[in-house]
């Protein structure tokens, strides 16, 4: 008995060194004809092994050193990772299913702007591209759990001095292929944390199912903390934007699937925003685009069954934000410091109520604001009541401003606006309240070096004042009526707000002024 049990061991040890020499000299020809099909299914890109390790009694392959490169612009790589272990999963064997577990060790990930430029330029679709039949290649057995540990995604813009990063991923996806429970919503659990830049942080957990046809579905948790939004300046630059600081995050639940799709944040937060919207022809365009490609989503979306946009509340605390008109002689800035700004409610279906809105901060860095709104779900186009007053202005602060649109400036003054507007089934109904106080257009000091007719024009303006003050308050006020129908009816409701805005505090406020100031002078 001992003598077989000798033999038996032997034959078995004859086996193992027989499978582990005949292993290593099938390496590779394995890694060479691997590579060869991995390269025959794709377009576009080039992947290449340095090291393979087949493993016959656990049929499991060891992939080392891979590098995938686009072949317009093959440098730096757009993917590599230092280890790839593919394996069949024994534990689906208990269920019938003969599939494979993947674990992708430290992937990096790099893209940039031409990497971009050249997939809008290749008219094969993304699907096409051939990434499934290369993976494929590497392994015969549908995936059915894979896993990455320690990876990392960046994304460099023209000119961009810091790039996107995504830092320490570490992701999980089971029952990829549904072989521990019958076809249902979602059944293959998933989990990813990341780091985003430096100190952001975003972590999903949910479900998905991924053989919905004809696209996979997902549920699950979103949370996003911290995200640096400087990152963004050079994406921001190309419409005109310039961010200098603030930061992101939010949290909320999602859904997305053939047949449903859910976004329901319960916060959205901005902190310490800082940025100057700088109009000019040439970031116009683009900017207008873009516009349009948003009101033409939104309106898709809005009251879209199975499609529910949902923010709960959206607060923004200490922004700064201008309009700086560089088409205009002088340049002009008009902007609100220490802005606080919170939107509750904020959702696409009229069947989730009323929206509510009010913000807070200084204009020109020294008028005291308030506006708040109320957004009521739409029927017959936007319907919102909106009521805004800025007090105390000084009016020094506002002189480029003046003198580009009505030209003429001032040696000291306060400004306040009053307004009320409500808008409903196509109409606009309100009122635009401006008040002057204290207001001197001539000094001469000031205006020393002025031309006489300049001089005389502001002379005029300073009488005009003076005129018009209240005895009691030294104040000038007029009140201009807003009433009619909307210019566009069919507008969203945010582009009707901007243009409610618009006119009421710019056209009609320093057109008014104007004209007390032409009829004033006209008469003397």
């Amino acid at each position: 008995m001992r003598t077989r049990w000798k033999v038996a061991l032997g034959v078995v040890a004859v086996i193992v060194v027989l499978a582990v020499v005949v292993a290593f000299f099938l390496d590779e020809p394995i890694r060479r004809y691997t590579e060869k099909q991995m390269n025959a299914g794709m377009k576009g890109y080039t992947a290449q092994i340095g090291k393979l390790n087949f493993h016959p009694f656990g049929f499991s392959i060891d992939f080392y050193d891979v590098i995938f490169r686009q072949d317009a612009h093959p440098d730096p790589p757009v993917m590599k990772f230092t280890h790839l272990s593919a394996s069949v999963q024994w534990t689906a064997l208990i269920h019938g299913r003969l599939v494979a577990d993947f674990l992708l060790d430290q992937p990096v990930i790099y893209m940039d702007r031409t990497h971009f430029v050249k997939e809008l330029e290749d008219p094969t679709p993304v699907k096409e591209h051939g990434w499934q039949s290369a993976v494929q290649a590497m392994y015969p057995l549908k995936i059915n759990e894979f896993r990455i540990r320690n990876g990392s995604a960046t994304y460099v813009d023209a000119g961009q001095a810091r790039p996107l990063t995504l830092k320490a991923i570490n992701a999980s996806v089971r029952n990829i292929r549904n072989v521990k429970s019958e076809p249902n919503e979602y059944p293959s659990p998933l989990e990813l944390d990341a780091v985003v830049f430096d100190d952001g942080r975003l972590a999903v957990e949910g479900h998905a199912d991924f053989l919905r046809e004809p696209f996979a579905g997902v549920k699950g948790r979103l949370d996003l903390q911290k995200v640096a939004l400087d990152y963004f300046k050079p994406i921001a630059a190309r419409y005109g934007f310039a961010l200098e600081r603030g930061t992101f995050g939010g949290r909320g639940n999602i859904e997305y699937s053939p047949t449903i799709a859910i976004v329901d944040l319960e916060e959205v937060r901005v902190d310490g925003l800082h940025g100057d919207y700088a109009y000019r022809k040439k970031t116009a365009q683009p900017v207008k685009q873009a516009a349009q490609t948003t009101k033409e989503a939104a309106k898709e979306a809005s009251n879209k069954p199975g499609v529910l946009l949902k923010a709960r509340r959206i607060s923004m605390t200490g922004a700064t934000l201008g309009f700086v008109n560089q088409e205009a002689n002088p340049h002009y800035r008009v902007f609100m410091a220490d802005t606080d700004l919170v939107v509750e409610n904020f959702t696409n279906q009229r069947t989730e109520g009323t929206a509510t809105a009010r913000l807070t901060g200084l204009f020109q860095g020294s008028g005291q604001t308030l506006v708040s709104a109320t957004f009521r779900p739409e029927i017959n186009g936007p319907d919102f009541d909106l009521n805004a007053r800025i007090e105390n202005t000084d009016m020094k602060k506002m002189n480029d401003l003046l003198r580009a649109q009505a030209k003429f400036d001032v040696a000291s003054g306060v400004f306040s606006v009053y307004s009320e507007v409500k808008v409903k089934n196509g109409r606009i109904d309100g009122y635009v309240k401006p008040l002057f106080k204290d207001l001197d257009v001539y000094d001469k000091d000031q205006d020393q070096d002025k031309k006489l007719g300049q001089k005389i024009k502001e002379k005029a303006i300073d009488i005009a004042g003076k005129v018009l003050k209240n005895r009691s308050t030294k104040d000038v006020a007029t009140v201009a009526p807003i009433a009619g129908p909307l210019e566009n009816p069919k507008a969203s409701t945010w582009e009707t707000l901007v243009g409610v805005l618009r006119n009421a505090f710019i056209k009609a406020i320093l057109p008014g002024f104007e004209r007390e100031r032409a009829r004033l002078t006209k008469k003397g």
